[in-house]
């Protein structure tokens, strides 16, 4: 193809996606069913993870929660349970260790079957400064909000390209979109989440393996615990987000297939404005909402949780 047929492809191409984006915008995408599916969550004892994890195994899912806490496990156990969930399987895994992560993956594959649905959830924050955060625990956090998702791809994503079919999401964070002061690795990490998402996502599409969807999600400041003591300056225009809320717009973007998900809805500018704005003003904006320090007043679960 020359030159100008394929600059008039890409252009014609170019238009109908952005019209298609438009439309549904306005009309939202059919909601595929996973009724059936294998859905593995990470970090499922707590928060985000056990949310999702009741909630899919009341669509009909087959769920497999993975935690470091045997605790925390039992008590999504018996909520899934409660909500009337039948397939709920539980397994014990230290998402910090390559090793441990293939063991427990070889085990679900034997014990469930292939995972369909693969949810990366499980995180840890220091919300230390830079200078003032012990190594073991940089490492640490990187293993977990970044390593993992490499070992959980590796045993799983083989199988979903085979069927052509499956579905890989990874919670990152807004972290993974502006840098932010008390918060230098866990940015990092989630940085690292979104570009390693986008390339496997890519990776998938010149394959050809059109069957396998990805969906990074970007959420800010949940009350989760995670992120106890944090405060936004300006609650009413970036306000904490509700997690109830969080999950419910983690799976409508799962089963309408939605590649990116951003939460406000304001976080979607971020890209956008650092693409543009000088980088002076670009930090007076992020000032005057008070996300540069936002992390002062962070707390954090407690030890024993």
């Amino acid at each position: 193809m020359n030159f100008f047929l394929e600059t008039l492809k890409v252009i014609v191409l170019l238009v109908y996606y952005l019209l298609e984006s438009l439309v549904f915008f306005v009309i939202p995408r059919r909601k595929k069913n996973v009724s059936g599916e294998i859905v593995l969550i990470t970090g499922a004892g707590s928060g985000i993870g056990r949310l999702l994890a009741v909630k899919f195994a009341n669509l009909g899912a087959t769920v497999v929660l993975w935690d470091i806490n045997q605790e925390g496990l039992n008590g999504t156990v018996r909520l899934a349970k409660e909500k009337g969930a039948g397939r709920v399987h539980s397994y014990v895994c230290d998402c910090s260790k390559r090793q441990d992560i293939y063991r427990v993956a070889d085990q679900v594959k034997k014990e469930v079957g292939d995972v369909s649905i693969l949810i990366n959830n499980a995180g840890i924050v220091i919300g230390k400064r830079f200078l003032d955060s012990p190594d073991s625990l940089v490492e640490k956090t990187m293993e977990v909000n970044t390593m993992a998702h490499f070992w959980t791809y590796k045993a799983f994503l083989p199988a979903m390209v085979a069927a052509n079919h499956g579905h890989l999401v990874s919670i990152a964070s807004c972290a993974g979109l502006c840098g932010t002061s008390q918060a230098s690795d866990y940015c990092a990490s989630k940085f690292a989440a979104v570009g390693f998402a986008e390339s496997i996502d890519i990776e998938m599409r010149t394959l050809r393996k059109t069957g396998v969807k990805t969906t990074i999600v970007c959420p800010y400041v949940m009350n989760t615990g995670m992120f106890d003591g944090v405060k936004s300056k300006w609650p009413r225009v970036v306000p904490a987000l509700d997690p109830e809320y969080v999950a419910e717009r983690i799976i409508s973007a799962v089963r309408q297939n939605q590649e990116v998900l951003c939460l406000p809805r304001v976080a979607y500018l971020c890209p956008f404005m650092k693409s543009f704005l000088p980088v002076k003003a670009f930090i007076l904006l992020l000032d005057y909402l008070g996300l540069l320090d936002l992390m002062s007043t962070f707390k954090g679960r407690p030890k024993k949780e």
